[in-house]
């Protein structure tokens, strides 16, 4: 063999796997039409005043419902309250806020149950949030810097969610 055909086909060799990637890509072969993420990214959002002011620093769940906190409502509760715990060290980086959608207030055994959460009334920035159907239908996630920036869908799955936000707290250098 020449040196001349030995020097083309190591070129060849060594170009095909940039080539084909590219016409990979180019194609769209191999690629998923869906995110690696579970929660529905949305328009990114600022959002400011009471309470999230005091949170900024930290990730934040938040969740709308009434005070009298149906079984859905306690479901999404305790999955918020769960997958903060499932944190282990990195849990003290995210809070949990259960927005009020009336004027009632939330049963003493419910409030025992999720300790920590925090219970906000109702404000005008509850327009911010961009719902499907009602409001109390989905969990969603502030970023540390005040940003409104993913929802869960109703009845989530958890485990999806804390794979999710364990992605966040481990990229994320901030919060």
């Amino acid at each position: 063999m020449s040196p001349r055909l030995k020097l083309a086909l190591l070129g060849a060799v060594c170009a095909a796997p940039i080539v084909l990637g590219t016409l990979a890509w180019r194609l769209g072969w191999g690629v998923s039409e869906h995110p690696g993420n579970y929660g529905e990214l949305i328009e990114v959002r600022m959002l400011s005043g009471s309470p999230f002011s005091e949170l900024r620093g930290k990730w934040v769940l938040v969740t709308f419902d009434t005070a009298a906190c149906d079984a859905a409502c306690e479901r999404k509760l305790y999955f918020m309250r769960q997958i903060r715990r499932a944190q282990g060290k990195e849990q003290n980086r995210v809070e949990r806020l259960w927005v009020l959608t009336d004027g009632g207030t939330p049963r003493a055994e419910l409030m025992a149950a999720i300790e920590g959460t925090r219970v906000s009334k109702g404000s005008p920035w509850s327009a911010a949030f961009p719902h499907q159907g009602n409001l109390a239908d989905h969990v969603y996630v502030v970023d540390p810097l005040g940003n409104l920036m993913m929802r869960y869908p109703r009845d989530p799955d958890p485990s999806k969610m804390l794979k999710d936000l364990s992605r966040l707290l481990r990229t994320s250098r901030i919060g």
